[in-house]
């Protein structure tokens, strides 16, 4: 019997999916699952019947079933799962067999666990992969990172089953060393964090402000999906939008608002921190969501507080447009302190990303997929050293032409009470970016004063502290500087 030429671990939604994509894509699959009925339900009965996928009861079993050198996916839930079952395959697998991860595992865990499987011989992949359960089915955008020598081996695999672009380009391409794959499929769900966001602000500056029905705003997100906003998240709220619940209203306003959230928003955020990267808007996307868990609280201080939105008293349509423009303007700051992330993290952990490359990865298949990074690979591809996508001359010239737009929508909520902290904080960096002269250095008096931070002088070169006895009865020890 002809062997298997990939195996797959976890029949959950997404396992199930990527294994019918490869099996449709000509690759034999053999899989298993902790439990076991699970594999008979998929294999004897369900949708792996009659197609080229071996069903296993025991990891043995796969690892028997499987085409040297052997490839092992595995789709089980992030965290102890993915120890517990390196460990099973470490125990039936051989020197130079190679392990997947294709959760979404936090990619502190991706580097240590590609030392460890390396140090035993074998080889480590830590992939991310976005779509959900259509994009695992008909193609994901993927994410792979690890042990540089496995790419070889699962290349034709993984660029068989991704979504491909317009040209026939692949949606996957090698992204670096240990946990780089990991790293930016993380980067990847934070700006997802920023793009949901964002529609949701303009979502509700539209009804709360302008007191548009659902119908009329499916029709405005189903024009902006033929500007440059053309995405899949902007492409699923114009459909959301129409959508009637049983009794003809909008299901929408039926869904309770309180937003959920898996954590890779939280890493994202994290990691800026811990790299000193501004990361503001896809920090603001993550506090909205737990700002929105808080409803009890919310509904006490709303009767406590009785604010009321006052007329709007402008023109909708042209506000309407407004909005569009400071919402394709927000996203542009996302996409350029993602990538800002990005390169901090590759000097940090020395991996050699491809920053035009990551960009066509994320144009199929993913939850971000938009026709707006076609020009983010554009500006990378130009200039691979570009330190900020706003310095690009495209999306100097962009960002130009809608501030203006943007700073009346910002305005707005801010004079109307409508809650937009993610475009606004946006525009707050983008003001701060741009900005030759910012009032740290009273920031840095400050801490010299209470702490004996020192500073540097405008007159002094960079590198060269001073401190002063600002009372005049303090000493002139300093403390030990810190950058973050």
């Amino acid at each position: 019997m002809k062997k298997a030429d990939i195996g797959l671990i976890g029949l959950a939604v997404m396992g199930e999916n990527l294994i019918m994509n490869m099996e449709s894509k000509g690759f034999t699959v053999a899989c298993y699952n902790r439990t076991v009925e699970k594999v008979d339900a998929f294999f004897v009965n369900g949708r792996a019947k009659g197609k080229n996928i071996i069903g296993c009861h025991s990891i043995q079993e796969l690892a028997d079933n499987l085409e040297k050198p052997r490839k092992v996916f595995c789709m089980v839930k992030a965290g102890a799962a993915v120890d517990a079952m390196i460990e099973q395959l470490l125990g039936v697998l051989e020197p130079g067999d190679i392990i997947i991860d294709g959760g979404n595992s936090h990619f502190p865990d991706t580097i240590r666990r590609t030392q460890y499987v390396e140090s035993k011989g074998l080889l480590y992949v830590g992939t991310g992969v976005s779509g959900g359960e259509e994009g695992a089915l008909k193609g994901p955008s993927m994410m792979p990172g690890g042990s540089p020598a496995a790419w070889p081996y699962v290349k034709p695999i993984f660029q068989g089953i991704c979504a491909k672009v317009e040209d026939g380009s692949p949606c996957c391409d090698w992204v670096g060393e240990n946990g780089a794959g990991h790293f930016v499929k993380m980067v990847h769900n934070g700006i997802e964090y920023g793009d949901m966001q964002l529609i949701c602000e303009s979502y509700q500056l539209m009804r709360d402000l302008l007191g548009m029905s659902d119908d009329e705003m499916h029709e405005v997100f189903k024009q902006w999906n033929t500007t440059e906003l053309d995405s899949y998240l902007i492409e699923i709220t114009r459909d959301i939008l129409a959508y009637k619940d049983t009794d003809g209203s909008a299901l929408v306003e039926n869904i309770l608002d309180t937003a959920g959230q898996k954590g890779t928003g939280k890493w994202t955020g994290i990691a800026a921190l811990d790299e000193g990267v501004p990361l503001t808007l896809i920090g603001e996307a993550v506090f909205a969501r737990c700002l929105s868990a808080m409803k009890a609280e919310r509904v006490e201080a709303a009767k406590v507080f009785n604010r009321t939105v006052p007329p709007f008293t402008g023109d909708k349509a042209a506000f309407v447009e407004n909005i569009r423009q400071a919402l394709f303007a927000s996203k542009i700051i996302s996409y350029a302190q993602g990538y800002t992330l990005m390169r901090t993290a590759a000097k940090t952990y020395g991996w050699n990303l491809n920053y035009g490359g990551i960009a066509l990865v994320w144009r199929g298949g993913c939850i971000i997929r938009s026709v707006f990074l076609g020009k983010i690979k554009d500006a990378y591809d130009k200039n691979p050293e570009l330190t900020n996508l706003l310095l690009d001359p495209y999306f100097k010239a962009t960002i130009e032409k809608l501030v203006p737009a943007w700073r009346q929508v910002a305005a707005a909520a801010v004079s109307y009470g409508i809650p937009a902290p993610a475009m606004t904080s946006a525009l707050a960096y983008f003001d701060g970016y741009t900005t030759a002269r910012l009032p740290a250095n009273l920031l840095q008096a400050q801490r010299d004063y209470f702490g004996a931070h020192t500073y540097e002088r405008l007159d002094s070169p960079r590198g060269q502290f001073f401190h002063t006895n600002w009372t005049g009865h303090g000493g002139n020890t300093s403390a030990a500087t810190y950058n973050a």
